[in-house]
C-alpha cells in the first residue's frame, strides 16, 4: 500500500446549529428558521456527550468533532494519509413533514457541503442528501447536484417510512443510475416509526442493536422486489451496518428464496449472487471479537474481496486506528485484502472517484 492511497467512505462533518446553514438558505426559509427558533437538524439518535458519539482525542471545542476543513485534516486525513473521503452528512432533512421545509434544508446542507468542506479541500467527496418523504424533490435534488462530479452518491437512512425496494422509490434509483451514482444507505432513522418490529424500546443500546435489523429488511426488500434487475448497473453501499450479520442472514434469505421462489419469479438467481454484485459494506464497525482469526474466518466467510469498503466512521468510537494506513483495519485480513478494502473496492465502487485518482 502506498502512503496517500487511502479511500475513506464514511466521514461525518460536524454541522453545529442552523447558523451555518442560513446563508445558503433562500430568504423566505431563513426567516422561517429564525422566526420559528429551529435551532438545528439533529435527530438525536446519537447523544452527543455520549463516548459513542465521538472519540475522546477528537472532541474540540465545546466537545464536539471537527467543525471546519482544518481540524478534519488534522484528526483523520492527515495520519490515515487519506487520498479521498467521502463526507455523510446525517442531517435530519428526513424529519420534517412539512416537505418545502425539508426540500429548503437538503438544499442548504448540500450547498454547506460544498462551498465550506469540497471547495476547500480537493481530498473531500460528499453524498447527496435527499428528502424520501418527497420523491419529486429528492429526484429534484439528485439531478440538481449530480453535475458537480465531487458528489459520488446519494444518501438514505435505513430505516424510514417503508423499505427501501418499493416502487414508490424507483425514480430516485433511476436518476442515481444515470448518473453513475451508488445509493448510500447509512444507519439511522426518521424516527416516525419505531426502531424495532416490536414497538418503541427504552434504552439507546436497543436502539443501536436494532439498527443491523433494519439493515436486513432492506438488503430483502431491495433484492426481492427486484431493483437489481430493473436497474443492472446500480451499486447500494451499506454504511455503518456491522458486517458479520450478512453471511447467515444471506444464507436464510436464499434457503427461503430457493422455497418460494415463485412468488418473485423476477428474482432470477439466488439473493446471495445479487448480493455479491450489487451490495458494498462499510468495514467499520466490523462487529467482531478482536481475534486475527476470528476476523479472517469473517471476511473468508464473505465469498468475495469486493464486498468491504474501507472507512474510518469519523467521529464515533468504533474507529481506533491511528497514524499511517498499515493499522486502520484489525489484524486478520491478509495484505491483498487489505488493498482491496482501502483502495481497489472503494474506486471500483464509486466511478467519480475512479475518475478523480486517474
Amino acid at each position: 500500500m502506498t502512503a496517500n492511497s487511502a479511500i475513506d467512505c464514511d466521514i461525518h462533518p460536524t454541522l453545529a446549529g442552523m447558523e451555518p446553514l442560513l446563508p445558503y438558505f433562500e430568504e423566505i426559509w431563513a426567516d422561517h428558521v429564525r422566526e420559528r427558533g429551529i435551532e438545528g437538524l439533529d435527530n438525536a439518535s446519537y447523544p452527543p456527550n455520549s463516548p459513542l458519539a465521538v472519540r475522546a482525542d477528537w472532541r474540540g471545542d465545546g466537545g464536539l468533532p471537527a467543525r471546519d476543513v482544518t481540524t478534519l485534516a488534522r484528526d483523520i486525513l492527515d495520519p490515515s494519509k487519506t487520498q479521498l473521503a467521502i463526507l455523510n452528512c446525517l442531517a435530519g432533512v428526513q424529519l420534517p413533514h412539512n416537505v418545502d421545509f425539508a426540500r429548503a434544508a437538503a438544499r442548504a446542507v448540500n450547498d454547506w457541503i460544498r462551498h465550506e468542506w469540497l471547495d476547500k479541500d480537493a481530498r473531500l467527496r460528499a453524498s447527496i442528501l435527499i428528502t424520501p418523504q418527497n420523491i419529486d424533490f429528492a429526484v429534484e435534488e439528485v439531478e440538481r447536484c449530480a453535475p458537480d462530479k465531487r458528489f459520488v452518491q446519494v444518501m438514505l437512512l435505513a430505516m424510514g417510512e417503508h423499505p427501501l425496494g418499493k416502487r414508490l422509490y424507483w425514480p430516485i434509483y433511476q436518476a442515481a443510475e444515470k448518473h453513475g451514482l451508488p445509493i448510500g444507505i447509512h444507519a439511522g432513522s426518521s424516527f416516525h416509526h419505531p426502531v424495532t418490529s416490536l414497538g418503541w424500546n427504552n434504552f439507546h443500546v436497543e436502539d443501536q442493536v436494532s439498527q443491523s435489523f433494519g439493515f436486513q429488511a432492506q438488503v430483502a426488500s431491495l433484492i426481492t422486489e427486484g431493483v437489481f434487475v430493473k436497474y443492472p448497473k446500480l451499486k447500494v453501499v451499506l454504511i455503518e451496518s456491522g458486517v458479520s450479520w450478512s453471511t447467515p442472514f444471506l444464507w436464510r434469505l436464499t434457503k427461503f428464496w430457493r422455497g418460494m421462489r415463485s412468488e418473485v419469479p423476477w428474482v432470477d438467481r439466488a439473493p446471495w449472487e445479487i448480493f455479491r454484485d450489487h451490495i458494498r459494506m462499510t468495514v467499520t464497525p466490523l462487529d467482531a471479537p478482536d481475534s486475527a482469526e476470528i476476523v479472517a474466518k469473517l471476511t473468508d466467510h464473505l465469498h468475495s474481496d469486493e464486498i468491504l469498503l474501507y472507512s474510518s466512521d469519523y467521529p464515533h468510537w468504533q474507529f481506533d486506528g491511528q497514524g499511517s494506513p498499515d493499522n486502520v483495519l484489525p489484524a486478520g485480513i491478509s495484505e491483498s485484502l487489505r488493498q482491496k478494502i482501502m483502495v481497489d473496492n472503494p474506486l471500483a465502487t464509486y466511478p467519480r472517484c475512479k475518475e478523480a485518482v486517474q
